[in-house]
C-alpha cells in the first residue's frame, strides 16, 4: 500500500471538518492549490477513504434515547449476533469485528437498550455486552464518530475547525420541552429529513460521486433542517482503507470503558486527553454509571509516551475505575449497518405527496 502524500493528508483534514463555510480559510492554512484540493477530494471518496452521512438529532425523531453497545461475539455465533443487532428497528450503526463489536441504537424509551442486551444474552451470541443508554437532549455524547482531531494531529496541522462533533444536545431555550415527549414531525418535515438521510445512498444508486452529496444546492426545507440542528452533515473516516502517512497510521480501534470516580468531570478528562496526551477520541459517551471512549491509533494506549506527552493510562485512572480496554485492527471490522439513519424512516412514513 502506498503512503499518503502531504496534500492528501491535509485535504482529508479539511474534509473531516465538514465545514463548507470555512473551506476557503482552511485552504489558505494548509497551502494547497484549489485544483489539487478538488483532485484529492475526488480520490479520497473514490478510494473509499471518506464517506458522507447526514446524522439526525434523535429528539425530533421521537427517539430521545441512544444506546451504545459493546460486545464480544462468540466466534461460532457471529452471524446470529449480527442478525440480532441489525433486526432491531432502532439500530443505525453496527461495526462487527472478529473479536468485538460496536453498535448504536436510537430508541423511544430508556428501557429499550436493556431489551437489546437481553436478546443478545438470550440467543447466547456474545459474552455479556456492555450497554450504555443516555438521553440525547443533553451533553451525554460530546464526541460522535468525529475523526478530525485525530487526523489534524496526524497530519501536523494546528488546531481544528469543528472537532468535536457530538450527538444530540439541547434544542431551543432551556426548559423549552420534554425530550421524552417531542413534538411530532409534520409530513413536510418528515419528507425533508427522510430525503437528507437517504441522500448519500440515493447518490450512489445514481452513480454520483461521494464528494457530491454535501449540503450545496439543497431545497429550502432541507436547509432549514440543517439550520435548526435537526440534521448535521458529516464526513466520516474509513481507517481500514486509509494508507499510512509518514509511516504513521490509525489502523487500530480502541474501546475504553470505565466507571467515573466521585467528582470526575468528563469535560476535564476530554481536555486532558486532547491537550496533554495528544489523544483525540472519535467517540465519547457519558453514561450515568459508565463512560465509553473510542480512539484510533497505531499502538496500545498504554504505550510509553514521549517527553512532551502525558501518559494516557494514568490520565484515565484519575477519572475512572474498573477500566476495560479492548482493541482490534480496523481491518477486522465490517459494517453491516453503516450509519443508516434512514432506517428510522420507513417508506410508508418518510414521504409526502408533495415536495417543495
Amino acid at each position: 500500500m502506498r503512503a499518503l502524500t502531504d496534500s492528501e493528508a491535509r485535504v482529508i483534514a479539511v474534509l473531516l471538518a465538514a465545514r463548507p463555510d470555512r473551506e476557503r480559510e482552511r485552504l489558505r492554512q494548509v497551502d494547497i492549490p484549489r485544483s489539487t484540493y478538488h483532485a484529492v477530494r475526488r480520490r479520497a471518496y473514490g478510494e473509499g477513504w471518506l464517506r458522507d452521512r447526514y446524522i439526525p438529532h434523535p429528539v425530533p425523531l421521537g427517539r430521545p434515547y441512544v444506546t451504545f453497545l459493546v460486545a464480544r461475539p462468540y466466534a461460532d455465533r457471529m452471524s446470529e449476533f449480527a442478525r440480532t443487532v441489525a433486526d432491531d428497528e432502532g439500530n443505525v450503526v453496527l461495526w462487527n469485528g472478529s473479536q468485538l463489536a460496536v453498535a448504536v441504537f436510537f430508541h423511544p424509551r430508556p428501557t429499550d437498550g436493556a431489551k437489546v442486551a437481553g436478546r443478545i444474552e438470550k440467543d447466547r451470541s456474545a459474552a455479556m455486552p456492555l450497554a450504555i443508554t443516555v438521553s440525547a437532549d443533553g451533553p451525554s455524547v460530546p464526541v460522535y464518530f468525529d475523526f478530525e482531531g485525530l487526523w489534524c494531529h496526524l497530519a501536523g496541522l494546528e488546531g481544528t475547525l469543528a472537532y468535536p462533533h457530538g450527538l444530540g444536545g439541547e434544542l431551543g431555550p432551556p426548559g423549552a420541552g420534554d425530550a421524552a415527549e417531542p413534538e411530532p414531525l409534520s409530513s413536510h418535515q418528515r419528507w425533508a429529513i427522510g430525503e437528507l438521510l437517504r441522500r448519500p445512498f440515493t447518490a450512489a444508486e445514481q452513480g454520483r460521486g461521494g464528494h457530491l452529496v454535501g449540503p450545496f444546492g439543497l431545497p429550502f426545507s432541507q436547509r432549514r433542517m440543517l439550520a435548526k440542528g435537526w440534521i448535521t452533515h458529516r464526513t466520516l473516516l474509513e481507517p481500514a482503507r486509509l494508507p499510512p502517512y509518514q509511516g504513521r497510521s490509525a489502523d487500530q480501534v480502541f474501546l475504553i470503558s470505565g466507571s467515573p470516580k466521585a467528582g470526575a468531570r468528563p469535560e476535564l478528562l476530554f481536555s486532558t486527553l486532547t491537550r496533554d496526551c495528544r489523544v483525540f477520541p472519535f467517540l465519547f459517551v457519558v453514561g450515568e454509571s459508565r463512560w465509553l471512549l473510542g480512539a484510533l491509533g497505531g499502538g496500545p494506549p498504554t504505550g510509553t509516551p514521549d517527553a512532551e506527552r502525558r501518559a494516557v493510562l494514568p490520565t484515565l485512572r484519575d477519572a475512572m475505575e474498573g477500566i476495560e480496554i479492548l482493541q482490534e485492527s480496523a481491518a477486522g471490522f465490517t459494517s453491516p449497518v453503516d450509519h443508516r439513519y434512514e432506517r428510522l424512516f420507513p417508506p410508508e412514513t418518510s414521504s409526502t405527496t408533495a415536495k417543495p
